[in-house]
C-alpha cells in the first residue's frame, strides 16, 4: 500500500497546491485520525487540500486512477465515512476561510471550518446562525446533513439558512448551487450533500444575537420520570426562543443525574420569566444556567465527547415524551457500561417544524424531539459491552419513537433501509434519480449511500 501511495504522490504532487501525503509521511498519522477514535482506517493516499483547484485535482486523480474517494471536512461524522481504508482521502481540514458580512448578514465559509471558528466569526459581528452543539463539529458535515442546533426554534435548521454552496461534481466540474442555480442539486445537498460532490464554499443567512440565558439544571436520576412529565407540560406553548435538551449522564464522580440543558435566545429578562418553572422544579440539585455569550454556549457539551474517544451512536426522532419511554432511557442509562455515555433528547420546535418539507432533501420536521443514544467509552477492550449497551436501550424504545432517523447520527453498520427513513420513501426516490444525474457511477458512495436510480 505505502508503495501505491508513494508512487501516486510522486506523480501528481505538481497538480496540487496542497500536499499529497503518503503512509510513509510523518503527518500521515494524524491526518488519518478524527473525531471518532474506534475509526481506524487507512488510505492510500491523503490530499490535503487548500484551494477548490486542488479538489478538483484530487477528483481526476481518483477518476484516472480508478481508487475510491472519501471525504473529510471537520472528521466529526461518528460513522468514519471520512477516512477510506485504500483509497484517497480528500482532506477538507485546512481550508479555513471565513468572511462576514455583517451589511447582508451572510457569511461565507470553507470547508474545513469548524463551528466553534465559525460562531467567533460571526459573533465578532453580533451574528449567528444555527450551528452544531459541539464546537469540533465541522460545518460541513452538519450542514450537509441537515444542522440541529440551540437557534433551530429561532432560525430553523443549519440547511434553513443555507443561501449557496460550490460544488465540486463527480466529473470535476465546478457549479454553483442556490435558489437560483442548479435547483435541484441545491435541494439534495440541504440533506443530503455528500452523496453529491464536494462542497468547497458555503453560504449562509446569519441572524442578530448577543448574550443568552443558558446552563444545565441536574437532578437525581431517580426523578428522571416526573422531571420529564413535567418538562413535557412545561414545553407546551414555549416560545421558540427556548431550545431545551433532556440528558441521562453521571456526574464526574459518577453520580447518576437526569439534567435538561436550557438556551434561550432573546431578551434576558424574559428569558429569566419562561425558565423561571423550569428552574424551579424539583428543584434542582444544581442550577448552573446564567447569561453567557453565544461561543459559550456552543462549548457546553465539548468536554462530554473529546475528540479521540471511542463512539457508537443509536438515534431516532420522537413524537411525543410518553412515560414508557422516560422508563427505557432511564433503566437504559442505570444500565450504562461506560459512565461517560449520554442519553440526549433533543427539543425540536418552530422554525424548524414551520418549513415546508418539500423544500429541500431534508425531512422529519413533524418530530418533536430526536433521541441519540451515544455509547462513549475509552478501552478497545470494552467495545463489544457498549455497542451493545446502545443497540439494547435503542431497540428497546423503538415502541416509543418514529421510524425516521437523522442522516448525521447514523452509525457506518446501518441498513440501507435506514438510510431510505432518513429521508422518507418519497424524497429517497427523487435523490436517487438526482445521484443519476450528477453521480451515474456513484463516485462519491462512501457515505450513507444513496444509490443512483438506473
Amino acid at each position: 500500500m505505502a508503495g501505491t501511495g508513494i508512487g501516486l504522490a510522486s506523480q501528481w504532487q505538481r497538480q496540487f497546491e496542497g500536499r499529497l501525503v503518503t503512509p510513509i509521511d510523518d503527518a500521515y498519522e494524524t491526518s488519518r485520525r478524527i473525531w471518532n477514535g474506534m475509526i481506524d482506517n487507512r488510505p492510500t493516499l491523503i490530499a490535503r487540500c487548500v484551494s477548490a483547484a486542488d479538489v478538483r485535482a484530487a477528483v481526476k486523480l481518483a477518476r484516472a486512477e480508478q481508487i475510491p474517494v472519501s471525504i473529510r471536512g471537520g472528521g466529526h461524522g461518528v460513522a468514519g465515512t471520512a477516512i477510506c481504508d485504500g483509497g484517497l482521502m480528500i482532506d477538507l481540514s485546512s481550508m479555513k476561510d471565513i468572511r462576514v458580512d455583517p451589511i447582508s448578514c451572510e457569511a461565507i465559509a470553507a470547508p474545513g471550518v469548524l463551528w466553534g471558528e465559525f460562531d467567533r466569526a460571526t459573533q465578532a459581528q453580533g451574528l449567528a446562525t444555527t450551528g452544531g452543539q459541539v464546537s469540533h463539529t465541522g460545518i460541513a458535515g452538519l450542514t450537509l446533513g441537515g444542522g440541529l442546533g440551540y437557534l433551530m426554534g429561532k432560525h430553523g435548521a443549519t440547511c434553513d439558512n443555507l443561501l449557496s454552496v460550490d460544488v465540486v461534481t463527480a466529473g470535476g466540474e465546478m457549479l454553483t448551487a442556490s435558489a437560483e442555480q442548479n435547483q435541484d442539486l441545491f435541494w439534495a445537498v440541504r440533506g443530503a450533500g455528500a452523496n453529491f460532490g464536494v462542497v468547497t464554499s458555503f453560504r449562509y443567512r446569519l441572524h442578530p444575537l448577543g448574550e443568552v440565558l443558558a446552563g444545565l439544571l441536574l437532578h437525581p436520576r431517580e426523578r428522571a420520570g416526573e422531571l420529564i412529565a413535567f418538562h413535557r407540560e412545561f414545553l407546551a406553548g414555549s416560545p421558540d426562543e427556548l431550545d431545551t435538551t433532556i440528558g441521562f449522564l453521571n456526574s464526574p464522580e459518577g453520580l447518576p443525574l437526569v439534567g435538561i440543558i436550557a438556551v434561550y435566545a432573546g431578551s434576558l429578562t424574559e428569558g429569566e420569566r419562561v425558565l423561571e418553572p423550569l428552574r424551579k422544579f424539583g428543584p434542582p440539585v444544581a442550577d448552573l444556567i446564567r447569561p453567557m455569550p453565544y461561543t459559550e454556549v456552543q462549548t457546553m457539551l465539548d468536554n462530554a465527547v473529546p475528540i479521540g474517544h471511542r463512539y457508537y451512536w443509536k438515534s431516532n426522532f420522537v413524537n411525543e415524551l410518553a412515560p414508557g419511554l422516560a422508563s427505557v432511557l432511564s433503566g437504559g442509562a442505570t444500565a450504562m457500561p461506560s459512565p461517560q455515555s449520554l442519553i440526549l433528547l433533543f427539543e425540536m420546535k418552530g422554525e424548524i417544524r414551520r418549513a415546508r418539507k418539500d423544500a429541500m432533501a431534508f425531512d422529519h420536521r413533524d418530530a418533536n424531539f430526536e433521541l441519540s443514544i451515544i455509547a462513549h467509552w475509552t478501552d478497545p477492550c470494552q467495545n463489544e459491552a457498549n455497542i451493545r449497551w446502545a443497540r439494547e436501550v435503542w431497540s428497546a424504545a423503538q415502541p416509543f419513537v418514529s421510524p425516521a432517523v437523522y442522516a448525521n447520527h447514523m452509525t457506518a453498520d446501518e441498513t440501507q433501509n435506514r438510510v431510505r427513513e432518513a429521508y422518507g420513501a418519497e424524497k429517497y426516490e427523487k435523490l436517487a434519480a438526482l445521484k443519476a444525474k450528477y453521480d451515474p457511477s456513484n463516485f462519491f458512495r462512501l457515505n450513507h449511500n444513496i444509490t443512483p436510480d438506473r
